[in-house]
C-alpha cells in the first residue's frame, strides 16, 4: 500500500524544505521516495493539498456560504471610535443608560447620514449603528425622550468641556448664526436676520462659543430676532459664573461687540476682549488725522491710539489684496446698478402719451438701488417723466481711499499680546465661521429644523454642536487622510498676519 504525504525537512539556517513524499512497503521494510520538492508553493495551496492526503473533502468556500446581507461598518466604528476616545459618553453621562446611548446614537447619525429623527431610527438600521448601541428596538419617541433628557444635562456637558478646553487667560471665539424654521409652533421662531436667504421663513438664533482652536465648548438658543450684539451678556455670564473663569479674552466681529456691549464687558474685571472697527468709525480716525495712511507706505500693520478709545490699543492693517478686491466689487456694483437705471430712464422716456409719474419712478428705482446697496454713491433726479442720475465722486474716493484697510481694536496690553498676535487672534474668528459652514452643510445638516418645543429645538441643536466636536477631532486625526495642510497652524502663528497667505 502506497501512502502520500507532506513532509517538513529542516534545513539548517534556511527554511524547512517542503516535500511531497510517498511511503511504500518493501517486504517488511518501509520505504518513502520524494515526489515533489513544493517548497516554492503558496502557503494556502500546500494546507489545502495536506487535507486532501488526510482524507479530508474540499470544497468551495462560495459553495458553502451565501452572503445574504453585508452592513456596513467601518464608519460607524470611526465615529463611535471616537466619541470613547474623546470620553465623550461620559461627559454625556458618567452612568450607562438607555438614554446616553440613544444621543450617542443621534450624534453619531448626524455624521453618518444626518436625517430627521424620524428617518434616523429606520437609517441606523443600514448600518450597524443599531446594533451597536444597543437600541435596534428603540422608536422616534424614545429619541424624543432623550433628547428632553439632555437638554436637562446640557449645563453639565459644557461645564465639562470649558474645564477640559479653556483655561485662564485663553482665547475664546464667539460668533452667532442663524437658521430658517419648517413650520409656525414654535415659541423660539421669529422673523429676523435670514442668513440663510430664505425669504419669507422665521428663523432661530444660535451663537456658539469655541476655544482659540475652532473646538466647539457651549452653544445657547435664541429667539430669531435677537440681535447678535445682545447675547454678548450672556456670554460674560457664562465665562464668569459658570465656567468660573476670572481672566481670558473674548473675541468677536464689529457687530457682536460694539461700543455698548464693549462698555458692559468692561464692568466685568478680567474680561478681555478683541474687536474691529467698523468703517465709519476708521474715516473719522483718518479725518482727525490719528490714522495716517503715510503709515503704509513702508509696512502693512501699524499701532495707534486716539482719545476716542481710552484704555484701548487700535492695530491698523492695510491687506493690498483685500484693496484690490473692494475697488473692483465697487466697480462692478456701480456699473450693474446704472445699467439697470439706464433701463429703467429708456422706459420712461418711451411714455410720451402718458409719462411716468416722480412716485412710480421713485418706487423702480429704490428697488434697484436697494438690490445693491450703493445708493448712498448716486445723486437722482427724479421729476414726472424724468429720471436723472450721476456718480457723488467724492464720496467714492473718500470711501475708496480706506479699501483694504481695517482697525483691531482691543483691551489686552501689548507685553501680553502683540500687535502681530492681535491680528491673528482676531482673524481665528474664521474657525467659528468654519464650524457654522459645518453644520449647515451637508456635514451636518442643521437645518431645517421642525421641532416644535423650545427644549427640543435646542437639544437638537446641542446635538449637532456634539456632532461637530467629534468632527473636528476626526479631521484633526485623519489630516494626512483628507490632504489638509498639516503645518496650517503652525504657518498661521509665523507668517504675516496681514498680507494674503502664499
Amino acid at each position: 500500500m502506497v501512502v502520500m504525504y507532506i513532509d517538513s525537512v529542516p534545513n539548517r539556517n534556511s527554511p524547512p524544505a517542503i516535500l511531497l513524499r510517498e511511503s511504500y512497503r518493501d517486504g517488511k521494510t518501509v520505504r518513502k521516495r520524494t515526489i515533489a520538492n513544493i517548497t516554492k508553493w503558496p502557503q494556502h495551496v500546500i494546507d489545502g493539498l495536506r487535507l486532501l492526503l488526510g482524507g479530508k473533502t474540499l470544497v468551495p468556500a462560495e459553495e458553502l456560504f451565501s452572503i445574504e446581507k453585508s452592513t456596513p461598518h467601518g464608519h460607524v466604528e470611526a465615529v463611535i471610535g471616537t466619541i470613547k476616545r474623546l470620553k465623550l459618553d461620559t461627559m454625556i453621562s458618567s452612568k450607562p443608560c438607555q438614554e446616553r446611548d440613544l444621543v450617542i446614537a443621534m450624534i453619531a447619525e448626524r455624521l453618518l447620514y444626518p436625517c430627521s429623527k424620524l428617518a434616523t431610527t429606520r437609517v441606523w438600521h443600514s448600518t450597524t449603528l443599531a446594533e451597536e448601541l444597543c437600541v435596534k428596538d428603540l422608536n422616534e419617541d424614545d429619541l424624543y425622550e432623550a433628547m428632553d433628557w439632555l437638554v436637562a444635562r446640557q449645563s453639565r456637558i459644557e461645564d465639562k468641556l470649558a474645564k477640559q478646553h479653556l483655561t485662564e487667560g485663553s482665547l475664546v471665539l464667539y460668533d452667532i448664526s442663524s437658521s430658517y424654521y419648517e413650520g409656525r409652533v414654535c415659541p423660539l421662531i421669529a422673523f429676523g436676520h435670514n442668513r440663510d436667504g430664505k425669504k419669507g421663513k422665521q428663523i432661530i438664533v444660535y451663537g456658539l462659543l469655541a476655544d482659540s482652536e475652532g473646538r466647539p465648548v457651549a452653544v445657547d438658543v435664541y429667539p430669531g430676532n435677537t440681535g447678535d450684539s445682545t447675547t454678548i451678556p450672556d456670554q460674560v455670564e457664562k465665562l464668569r459664573g459658570r465656567f468660573g473663569l476670572s481672566h481670558v479674552v473674548l473675541v468677536g466681529d464689529r457687530g457682536m461687540l460694539t461700543q455698548t456691549k464693549i462698555d458692559i464687558v468692561k464692568t466685568y474685571p478680567g474680561i478681555g476682549w478683541i474687536s474691529a472697527l467698523r468703517s465709519k468709525a476708521i474715516q473719522e480716525l483718518v479725518e482727525r488725522r490719528y490714522l495716517q495712511l503715510s503709515l503704509f507706505d513702508q509696512q502693512d500693520l501699524a499701532e495707534i491710539s486716539s482719545p476716542d478709545y481710552p484704555g484701548e490699543r487700535l492695530v491698523a492693517c492695510l491687506n493690498p489684496f483685500l484693496k484690490e478686491e473692494r475697488a473692483r466689487k465697487r466697480l462692478d456694483l456701480l456699473e450693474a446698478t446704472e445699467k439697470k437705471l439706464e433701463k429703467i430712464s429708456r422706459k420712461v422716456a418711451a411714455r410720451t402719451k402718458k409719462p411716468l409719474n416722480k412716485v412710480d419712478i421713485g418706487i423702480k428705482v429704490g428697488k434697484v438701488i436697494n438690490q445693491y446697496k450703493v445708493g448712498k454713491h448716486f445723486k437722482l433726479k427724479i421729476k414726472d417723466g424724468f429720471l436723472g442720475w450721476e456718480r457723488k465722486k467724492e464720496l467714492i474716493e473718500r470711501e475708496a481711499s480706506l479699501d483694504g484697510i481695517y482697525v483691531i481694536r482691543t483691551s489686552e496690553p501689548k507685553e501680553r499680546m502683540p500687535a502681530e498676535d492681535t491680528v491673528r487672534n482676531y482673524k481665528s474668528l474664521a474657525q467659528v465661521e468654519r464650524a457654522f459652514r459645518s453644520l449647515k452643510g451637508v456635514d451636518i445638516l442643521i437645518r431645517p429644523i421642525r421641532h416644535r418645543t423650545s427644549d427640543r429645538v435646542k437639544a437638537h441643536i446641542f446635538i449637532c454642536m456634539l456632532a461637530y466636536y467629534v468632527e473636528w477631532h476626526m479631521r484633526k486625526a485623519l489630516a494626512p487622510l483628507l490632504f489638509d495642510d498639516e503645518e496650517l497652524e503652525i504657518d498661521r502663528k509665523r507668517r504675516d498676519p496681514v498680507s494674503a497667505a502664499a
